[in-house]
């Protein structure tokens, strides 16, 4: 039986200079397998047709799930202290940016 006043474990995330600079990104690659899921983020700048990965993440399905909840939540705080977050209506194959996904399509461009 768990101890109910266990504390949480606490966790020293260390930020490096050149990840605290961060890195933009419009453009995200979803692909997935039955082990992980790959996220390369990516940016498209106008006029130019050709974009480079600048960060791949790899993570497993339930930290996948775990991670969309995360977003979600910090989505919702978002938009209950700044309003509602407008998005563009339906994306076709020549817009840039994050998409949805089609339904049975495995990635999201």
């Amino acid at each position: 039986m768990a101890d109910n006043n266990q504390q949480q474990q606490q966790i020293n995330v260390e930020l490096g200079e050149k990840e605290a600079e961060g890195s933009y990104s419009n453009l995200v690659i979803i692909s997935h397998s039955p082990a992980e899921f790959i996220l390369d983020f990516t940016r498209l700048l106008p006029g130019i047709p050709k974009a480079k990965v600048h960060s791949r993440i790899i993570m497993t399905p339930q930290h996948s799930k775990m991670f969309l909840a995360a977003l979600k939540e910090n989505i919702d705080k978002y938009e209950s202290q700044f309003g509602e977050i407008k998005t563009m209506g339906v994306m076709n194959d020549n817009t840039m940016g994050f998409q949805l996904p089609n339904k049975g399509n495995e990635k999201i461009n």
